[in-house]
């Protein structure tokens, strides 16, 4: 089943490298997918090894409060629908660089632009690594660097020769398959409990160490302040994300573009209630059945939760294979591997066309590079995050995949969220204001991350309690300090080019507003 999936997707790729002649086929697909086949696909992005493996396994070890990451990843929509789906069609053509840098200084802005996208990519990368590396460890006793590998190699096939046609079919397969197979197993646990969720949670609270508290919130995070700083960098997070913000450049206009972010969220919201309830049901089928669990652990804590093979990312798996057997087991794996690759190339397609249309054909050709050069420029770069992907997700082995995604949203909501929206809406940002305070934004961000006590001391291995900052998400610092520098950077900006960037602010909104002008469907 496995070996089906993944030459059925490089079959796709095959068959998409035939139909990507333009640099527009590449980086959007000729702009020619249908808002429901965007919105399958923006779902299919969304729904990344962090929302399958990585929730279940929050709701497996702490209960009711892994939900908090579900709620912040579904309320980040509204704000992508309402405020930046239509403007971003209308102004950008590839990258939302485009959108950042589209009445402001060029040069300066998309290289930030660019910067915040690859920082993003990379923490997002890691999570998607870590994932594919503990499923196939976990189902081919492969050794770890060696999944990492294969994953990184596959990853840089897709991209490099299928570009955005192969990635969006990808996704969209995908998704479908992994609606229907979490609805399976979300049925398959309700039918053993005789459809009542009541006798779920009361069989769960039993069976769980945490007795009761798992039913209660506040066992995950304990500090309110960690809890707003999360909840920002979830909600705002999505819309600083480059391969999101990608998936709408490959619609016809900017009325598509908003449909799709509206399915998009009907099917994630639907998705995300299935997770809780494959959550809740491994705890009660897995963690009580000593086939999932490791002896060795087992004698030591005495806890099914903690001794669960392959760790907490896994409990989905286990339990697709004691709800359906080994047939199923077989499929949810191969869906979980098709979903990592599918996320990774959107990914890495985000991450390279940020280096060669942000950076080589805008930057370093001043906007006169031709179209073959550019992608093949992508290609490279495609090749080149491969080996750095692989080399992350080899360091970072032991980290709960949704708390790496985590953190890469809150530097897509301190850099590229802040930038985006100001541009876009507020008529005295201003290049200078613009760059510094995005500058500021993301340094805050990462230093935030690397100075918090999860990669401190557990990745970093220093000592417990020594890490500088107390709180696991910078987020909220780091949000504030980039609006508030861009804010004030650009009202005190005197200079001349200040007031070019004033006056293009008019311009601007009317084409964002109304889609006249905007970059159509195919490239002339």
């Amino acid at each position: 089943m496995f070996m089906g999936f993944v030459s059925l997707t490089l079959a796709i790729t095959y068959w998409a490298s035939k139909r990507t002649v333009s640099a527009a086929d590449f980086y959007s697909a000729g702009g020619g997918i249908s808002a429901g086949q965007n919105g399958l696909a923006i779902a299919g992005d969304y729904m990344s090894a962090a929302s399958f493996l990585g929730i279940s396994g929050l709701v497996y070890t702490s209960g009711y409060d892994g939900l908090i990451y579900s709620v912040g990843w579904l309320v980040g929509w509204p704000v992508v629908t309402f405020l930046i789906a239509e403007q971003l069609r209308n102004l950008g053509k590839f990258t939302f660089a485009d959108v950042a840098s589209f009445r402001l200084g060029q040069t300066r802005i998309r290289i930030l632009a660019a910067c915040g996208s690859l920082v993003t990519v990379a923490f997002y990368l890691i999570a998607q690594m870590v994932g594919a590396g503990k499923l196939i460890q976990l189902l081919f006793g492969l050794d770890y660097w060696m999944a990492v590998i294969l994953v990184g190699g596959l990853m840089m096939i897709y991209v490099t020769f299928g570009g955005m046609k192969a990635t969006t079919w990808v996704q969209i397969i995908k998704a479908v398959l992994l609606l229907f197979g979490a609805t399976f197993m979300a049925g398959a646990v309700l039918y053993k409990f005789g459809f009542s969720p009541e006798a779920l949670f009361a069989k769960a609270t039993e069976v769980h160490p945490k007795k009761l508290a798992i039913m209660e919130p506040g066992s995950l995070i304990s500090n309110p302040l960690s809890a707003i700083s999360l909840g920002l960098a979830l909600m705002f997070g999505t819309a600083g994300l480059p391969h999101i913000l990608m998936r709408f450049f490959t619609v016809k206009d900017a009325q598509a573009a908003r449909k799709s972010v509206f399915y998009a969220t009907g099917f994630i919201g639907y998705f995300y209630i299935l997770t809780f309830i494959i959550g809740f049901g491994a705890i009660t089928l897995v963690s009580t059945d000593l086939a999932f669990l490791d002896a060795g652990i087992l004698e030591k804590t005495k806890s099914g939760i903690a001794a669960i093979r392959g760790g907490s990312n896994m409990a989905a798996i286990h339990l697709a294979d004691a709800v359906g057997g080994n047939l199923f087991l077989g499929f949810i794996s191969a869906v979980a591997f098709a979903t990592i690759l599918a996320v990774v190339s959107g990914l890495a397609l985000a991450g390279a066309s940020s280096i060669s249309h942000d950076i080589y054909a805008m930057v370093v050709k001043g906007g006169h590079a031709n179209e073959q050069d550019e992608v093949r420029v992508s290609k490279i770069a495609t090749l080149f995050l491969g080996v750095l992907a692989i080399v992350l997700g080899i360091i970072f082995e032991n980290q709960n995949v949704a708390f790496m995604v985590g953190l890469a949203f809150a530097i897509a909501a301190s850099c590229n969220f802040p930038m985006l929206v100001m541009s876009i809406f507020w008529k005295n940002l201003t290049t200078r204001g613009a760059l510094i305070g995005g500058l500021l934004g993301l340094a805050s961000a990462v230093v935030g991350v690397i100075l918090s006590p999860a990669v401190w001391e557990v990745t970093l291995g220093f000592a417990k309690g020594s890490a500088p900052i107390k709180l696991d998400n910078p987020a909220l610092f780091s949000m504030a300090i980039a609006f508030v520098s861009i804010w004030l950077i650009s009202v005190l900006d005197r200079s001349a080019r200040a007031d070019t960037d004033r006056d293009g602010f008019d311009a601007q909104f009317v084409r964002s507003q109304t889609g006249i002008g905007a970059a159509s469907a195919t490239s002339h």
